[in-house]
């Protein structure tokens, strides 16, 4: 079975076993009768057999999804705004396409490329090291980069900082800066208090007339400590004021909760590395814009009572199974699914295989052998923004999860 129908085979048959009537918008009316029967005549007897059975189904989810345990998100964990919008701008729903508008962020095409999964991560803040501060304000930050899978293999890695509009001085050269971005080499304990042994990653200069976030390529760091496993010492960003004023100290780049702080929230707005990485399974991520479906077939034959194969809605709503509480995003989404009879001799619009058509076929003069049977033929990708079981952040492409197309196979 492919990883996407068992996925679907999974998130029904847990909620069969959840019971009530949180199954409604899983199972279709016409089975609803029947699992109420099968539940009331079960009883409590086979409470504890189902119990068990939706904890195994649970685990066979939860591998697929690449995570070792279900996720128990803690009051404290934040979901980055980026990570909100990148999932927004990912799967383009028609439905959001103003919200999209309104996102001041250009997609990353160049790293999505090459990655099914992308990760946030927030710096240590009880390790953040203040090595000198003079009228320049250096900071070194140590980013946790443990929950990244053996498997998956980042190809880049991204250091986001958020800079805030400073209410311009009369003098317009004194508004500059330059933001330098270093990994660290040897642990501070090892150098003279008050130095770091460093390397540049990345440098841009700025002035401080504007609001915006700035990106900063770290993947050379991020790539020795995942792919060639070098000891993790963290990143040290360094904020030069040209002009040696200190007006504006620490205001300006939002880099530690420690400095004057202006306007917004400090939990939205504080340093965030980004990696993108991919774990070998399906395609990369790629941005969607999904329209309105038509139906395929003709207007007339829909008002008929088709029992021919053809898709049927299935909607597939996460708080029904109680999974609601780790994925961030969709709320549920369309399966589909397919049902219907493969009648001989089979139409065109059957989609059908030469095989289909044999079997076919022979089923009419020989009823031992079975019809053709109605399947997905076409199968599309969903995104999904979870927390993950260390309470990051991930966005991550999940194949095969939706039916385009049916056929008689």
């Amino acid at each position: 079975m492919i990883p996407g129908n068992r996925m679907l085979m999974v998130v029904l048959l847990c909620q069969v076993l959840l019971g009530g009537a949180s199954h409604a918008s899983l199972i279709p009316e016409t089975g609803k009768k029947k699992v109420a029967e099968i539940q009331g005549h079960a009883g409590g007897r086979r409470s504890g057999q189902s119990h068990e059975l939706l904890r195994d189904f649970e685990a066979t989810l939860l591998q697929m999804f690449g995570l070792r345990r279900r996720p128990q998100p803690s009051k404290s964990a934040v979901i980055p705004d980026y990570m909100r919008d990148l999932y927004r701008l990912q799967s383009g729903e028609e439905e959001e396409e103003e919200q999209i508008r309104s996102i001041d962020l250009e997609y990353p095409e160049r790293p999505t490329s090459r990655a099914n999964t992308v990760r946030s991560f927030h710096h240590e803040e009880h390790l953040e090291d203040i090595p000198g501060t003079s009228e320049n304000s250096a900071f070194r930050f140590f980013f946790n980069l443990s929950s990244i899978p053996e498997n998956e293999v980042i190809s880049s890695a991204e250091l986001r900082l958020f800079r805030e509009q400073v209410d311009q001085g009369p003098d317009w050269e004194q508004g500059f800066h330059r933001i330098n971005i270093y990994e660290v080499m040897k642990p501070p304990a090892e150098v003279v208090p008050g130095h770091l042994i460093t390397r540049l990653l990345d440098t841009r200069l700025v002035h401080h007339n504007v609001t915006r976030w700035e990106t900063f390529d770290v993947s050379p760091a991020v790539l020795r400590w995942t792919r060639e496993k070098q000891p993790n010492y963290g990143l040290a960003i360094e904020v030069t004021h040209l002009h040696q004023t200190r007006t504006h100290q620490g205001q300006h780049v939002r880099i530690s909760r420690s400095l004057p702080q202006g306007n917004g929230d400090w939990a939205q707005l504080r340093p965030l590395l980004v990696t993108f990485g991919h774990d070998g399974r399906g395609h990369a991520l790629t941005r969607r814009r999904r329209a309105k479906r038509s139906p395929k077939h003709h207007p007339q034959r829909a008002r008929k009572k088709n029992k021919n194969c053809r898709r049927h809605s299935l909607y597939v709503d996460f708080s029904d199974v109680g999974w609601n509480d780790w994925i961030v995003a969709p709320p549920g989404y369309q399966a589909f699914y397919c049902h219907g009879d493969c009648p001989f001799p089979l139409a065109d619009h059957l989609n059908s295989t030469n095989h289909a058509i044999v079997q076919t076929l022979v089923n009419s003069v020989n009823s031992s052998i079975p019809k053709a049977c109605c399947v997905p033929t076409e199968l599309s990708a969903i995104s999904m923004l979870y927390l993950d079981e260390y309470d990051k952040v991930v966005l991550k492409n999940y194949q095969e999860m939706v039916v385009e197309g049916c056929g008689c196979r």
